[in-house]
C-alpha cells in the first residue's frame, strides 16, 4: 500500500513510502495483472466499418478535403478583412518580381513565373490548412526544376545547322521544349504528392531533419548565386547541370569575364545595394512600419522605366525580359512521354517541396495556436501542382520570405493569399507587357538579395559544434554533397547519411554500470556520481540502446568489458587451474614418498582481469583467497581433492542485472543473443536477470518465444530495485548497505 505524507510546513520535504513484496514478471502476469477481454475484429469486418458511409462520416471527409468550408462560413469580416487585404496586397506586390525572377531559375520564360504565382495560390485557398504560408515560386525548387529542364532540353539540341560550333541556338524552340518538360514534371510532382497524401504519408518529412534541410538549402543558395552571376555580369555562358556543375559554371564565368557588360553590372550592383538597404530598414523598424517597404517592386518599376526610356537593350546591349504575352494561355495536356525520365527528379522535388511547406506551416501554426494536417497539406500541394500544370505552371511550394511578410502585415486566413493571386492575375491580364523592358540583371539582383537569409544558416556550424557533433556532420554532408554532386544526388546522399547516423547511435551507445544511492531505490552511473555504490556480488549493466541484429554482438562485448566477466576466459582459467592442481598433486605424492617436507600449489584468481597462477614452495603452505559458493574462504590446506576445484567460484559476482529501461525494441537476433548470454554466464555460476522491461517489450519477447527453459518470466523484474532485493535474498551474501 502506498502512503503519501506531507508536512503542513511549506519547507518540509514531500515524502512517499511504498511497502510491497518483490515482484517478478511471473507473479505480475499471473496474479497482479489481468488483461481485458477483447474480441478481435475480422479483416472483413474492419474493411466493412472503414467503408461504411454515414452522414457524419461524409461530412468529415468533405470538410477534411475542403478545409475552407470549416472557416469561411464563420469568417469575422470586421476583425480579419482589413488585415487580410493589407497582407494580400503586400504579398502580391512581392510575388510579382519573385515570380519573374524565379522563372529564370526554372529555365523558362518569365511569364510562366507569373502563371505559377496565380493558379496554385488560388487553389491552395480551398485545399490548404495553413493560414499564413504563401504558396508560389521558391528559389530552391525553381533551381531543381531548371536543372531537369536543362538536362532534358540542352542548348545543343537546338543548335542551328546541327552543330555546336556555330553557337547559334534556336531559343524559341528551346524554350518551348523546356516549358513542355517543366509542365510534365509539375504534373508528375502533383500526382506523387497527391497519392502520398491519400496514403497518409504526411510523416515523410520527418526523414528530412532540420540540419539536413538547412544544409541542403544553403547549398541550393550557392547553386542559385552561381547561376545568377552571369546575368549580373551580362555574360553569356552555358548552363551546367549535374555533379560539379558549380565548378564548371565558375570556370565558364572566369573564362568569359572579359566580356562583362559594364552597364549591366552597374545596374545589378545598384539594385542589390538598394534592396539590401530596404531589407535592413524593414528588419530594424518592423515594429514601427505598418507594412514593409516593397523594395522589390520599387526596383522593378524604376529599372523598367529607366530601361524603356534609355532603350538600354539596343544602346547598351543590356539583356531584358522580352516579350510577355498579355492574358492567360488556354489549358493544354502535358507531354506524358517524358514521365519515365522525370520520375526520380519528380519524387525528390515532391518531398523537398512538401518538407519546406510543412515546416513553415507548423511554425506559424504553433505561433498562432492552430493545427495543420500534414496529409491534407500533401493533398493540397499535389492538387495545386497537378491542376495548375494544365495551365503552364511549374512546381510551387511555400516561400519563407513571402510567408513572413504575409504574417507580419496582419494576414489572418488564406484570404490574404487569394487577394495576392488576384493582384498577379491583374498584372498578367492587363499590364504584363509593361515589364518587357525589365533588365534581367535586376531579377538576378532580387534573387541574390533574397538568398541572404539562407546564407545566414552558415551560423549553424559553430552552434552545432557546441551542441551536437552528429547533427553537424549531417549539416556538412548535406551541404557539400549538394554543392558538389548537385541538388538531386546531394539530397539522396544526405538522407542516406542521416539514416546511417541513426544506426551509428545504436552501434555506439553509452554503456554504464549502475550503483545504488544509499537509502533510496535509485540507481545511477558509478563512474559519474560519487554517491552511487555498487552492490556486493551484483553488477547492474545499462546500455542506452535497443537490441537488434546490427548491435547484439556489440552489446555482449560491452557487457563483458564493463562487468569484467568473460565466461569463456574464466572456464579456460579453470582448466588451467585443474591442470596445475593435478601436477602439484603428483609432485606432493613424490615428495611425501621421499621426505616429510611438503610443497603446496597456490592458485590466485584475478576475477577482474582474468586468471593467473603461481606455484610457491614451502612446507604447510595454505591456499588463500579462493572463492567458494560466493564466500571468500581462507586457510584451505593441500588436502583438498581435485573435485573441490569445481566447487570454487571463479568470480565473486553471483548476479548480473541487465537494465532494459532504455530498450525500446528487440528482434529475434537480439532475443537469441540475450538468451545465450543467460546460458553462457550460468556456466560460471553467474545468474543473469532483466529489469525495467516495458509491457510492449515483454509482449515482443513472448512473441519471439523467449520464455522457455532455462529462461522463465521469474528472471524478469519490473524495477532494478526488485532485482537487487531478489538477488540479495537468493544469495546470502553482503550487498549494498541500507537496501530497503
Amino acid at each position: 500500500m502506498e502512503h503519501v505524507t506531507a508536512s503542513e510546513q511549506t519547507s518540509a520535504t514531500l515524502m512517499y513510502r511504498v511497502e510491497r513484496p518483490v515482484f517478478n514478471e511471473g507473479y505480475i502476469d499471473s496474479e497482479l495483472l489481468h488483461r481485458k477481454k477483447r474480441t478481435p475484429k475480422s479483416f472483413q469486418r474492419r474493411i466493412a466499418e472503414h467503408l461504411r458511409c454515414s452522414s457524419d462520416k461524409a461530412k468529415s471527409v468533405v470538410f477534411g478535403f475542403l478545409p475552407i468550408l470549416t472557416w469561411l462560413p464563420s469568417y469575422p469580416l470586421k476583425q480579419y478583412l482589413f488585415g487580410d487585404i493589407v497582407s494580400g496586397i503586400s504579398t502580391g506586390v512581392m510575388q510579382l518580381p519573385q515570380g519573374l525572377a524565379y522563372a529564370m531559375l526554372a529555365a523558362v520564360p518569365p511569364v510562366f513565373g507569373l502563371y505559377s504565382s496565380f493558379y496554385p495560390v488560388l487553389l491552395y485557398t480551398f485545399f490548404g490548412t495553413s493560414k499564413h504560408i504563401s504558396i508560389g515560386t521558391f528559389a530552391v525548387i525553381s533551381l531543381m526544376i531548371g536543372g531537369v529542364a536543362v538536362r532534358e532540353a540542352p542548348d545543343s539540341m537546338f543548335a542551328v545547322n546541327g552543330t555546336n560550333a556555330s553557337q547559334v541556338v534556336d531559343f524559341e524552340a528551346r524554350d518551348a521544349r523546356r516549358v513542355e518538360v517543366v509542365v510534365a514534371l509539375t504534373t508528375l510532382v502533383g500526382i506523387i504528392q497527391f497519392v502520398l497524401g491519400l496514403l497518409r504519408f504526411g510523416f515523410l518529412a520527418i526523414y528530412l531533419t532540420e540540419p539536413l534541410v538547412r544544409g541542403f538549402t544553403t547549398a541550393a543558395a550557392v547553386h542559385v548565386s552561381v547561376s545568377q552571376i552571369k546575368y549580373l555580369l551580362g555574360v553569356h555562358t552555358a548552363r551546367f547541370n549535374g555533379p560539379l556543375s558549380v565548378v564548371y559554371s565558375l570556370d565558364a564565368l572566369f573564362r568569359n569575364i572579359a566580356s562583362t557588360n559594364v552597364v549591366t553590372l552597374i545596374i545589378g550592383l545598384v539594385c542589390m545595394v538598394f534592396l539590401y538597404f530596404v531589407k535592413d530598414l524593414n528588419e530594424r523598424f518592423k515594429k514601427k512600419l505598418p507594412i514593409p517597404i516593397p523594395g522589390e517592386i520599387i526596383v522593378v518599376i524604376m529599372s523598367t522605366g529607366i530601361s524603356y526610356g534609355m532603350v538600354m537593350s539596343e544602346n547598351y546591349g543590356v539583356e531584358v525580359v522580352g516579350k510577355i504575352p498579355t492574358g492567360l494561355l488556354p489549358p493544354k495536356i502535358p507531354d506524358f512521354s517524358v514521365f519515365p525520365n522525370l520520375f526520380p527528379d519528380a519524387f525528390a522535388i515532391a518531398v523537398v517541396g512538401f518538407s519546406i511547406a510543412i515546416s513553415l506551416a507548423k511554425t506559424f501554426a504553433l505561433k498562432h495556436g492552430y493545427s495543420v494536417d500534414g496529409n491534407q497539406e500533401l493533398i493540397a500541394l499535389g492538387l495545386c501542382n497537378f491542376m495548375s500544370s494544365f495551365f503552364h505552371t511549374f512546381v510551387v511550394t511555400a516561400s519563407m520570405s513571402r510567408s513572413m511578410v504575409q504574417e507580419s502585415t496582419g494576414g489572418h486566413t488564406e484570404i490574404a493569399g487569394l487577394l495576392a493571386s488576384l493582384l498577379v492575375l491583374l498584372v498578367v491580364v492587363a499590364i504584363g507587357f509593361v515589364f518587357q523592358p525589365l533588365p534581367t540583371t535586376v531579377l538576378a539582383a532580387i534573387i541574390m538579395v533574397n538568398l541572404l537569409g539562407m546564407f545566414k544558416q552558415l551560423k549553424d556550424i559553430p552552434a552545432l559544434w557546441r551542441t551536437s557533433k552528429i547533427e553537424l556532420a549531417i549539416w556538412m554532408v548535406s551541404f557539400f554533397a549538394s554543392v558538389l554532386l548537385g541538388l538531386d544526388y546531394g539530397l539522396v546522399v544526405a538522407m542516406g547519411f542521416a539514416i546511417l547516423t541513426v544506426i551509428y547511435r545504436t552501434q555506439c551507445p553509452k554503456n554504464a554500470l549502475l550503483g545504488q544511492i544509499p537509502d533510496t531505490g535509485l540507481y545511477f552511473d558509478v563512474d559519474e556520481y560519487e554517491e552511487a555504490e555498487e552492490c556486493s556480488g551484483i553488477k547492474i549493466f545499462q546500455s542506452n540502446t535497443s537490441i537488434y541484429f546490427a548491435n547484439s554482438d556489440l552489446y555482449v562485448s560491452a557487457l563483458k568489458a564493463k562487468t569484467g566477466i568473460d565466461p569463456a576466459q574464466l572456464l579456460s582459467g579453470r582448466k588451467s587451474q585443474l591442470k596445475y592442481a593435478k601436477r602439484d598433486n603428483g609432485e606432493r605424492k613424490a615428495v611425501n614418498h621421499c621426505s616429510p617436507a611438503k610443497k603446496n600449489a597456490v592458485v590466485l584468481l584475478d576475477v577482474e582481469l582474468g586468471v593467473t597462477h603461481e606455484v610457491v614452495a614451502g612446507p604447510k603452505k595454505q591456499m588463500d583467497h579462493v572463492y567458494t559458493n560466493g564466500q571468500m574462504n581462507e586457510n584451505h590446506t593441500e588436502s583438498e581433492s581435485e573435485d573441490d576445484f569445481f566447487l570454487q567460484r571463479l568470480t565473486p559476482i553471483h548476479t548480473i542485472i541487465l537494465d532494459f529501461t532504455p530498450v525500446n525494441f528487440i528482434d529475434s537476433v537480439g532475443a537469441k543473443t540475450i538468451k545465450s548470454v543467460i546460458k553462457e554466464f550460468a556456466t560460471v555460476d553467474v545468474k543473469v536477470v532483466l529489469a525495467g522491461c516495458s509491457r510492449t517489450l515483454l509482449s515482443d519477447l513472448r512473441t519471439l518465444k523467449f520464455f522457455c527453459e532455462p529462461v522463465t518470466p521469474d528472471l524478469i523484474f519490473p524495477t532494478i530495485h526488485d532485482a537487487v532485493l531478489h538477488s540479495k535474498r537468493s544469495r546470502d551474501v553482503p550487498v549494498c548497505p541500507d537496501v530497503q
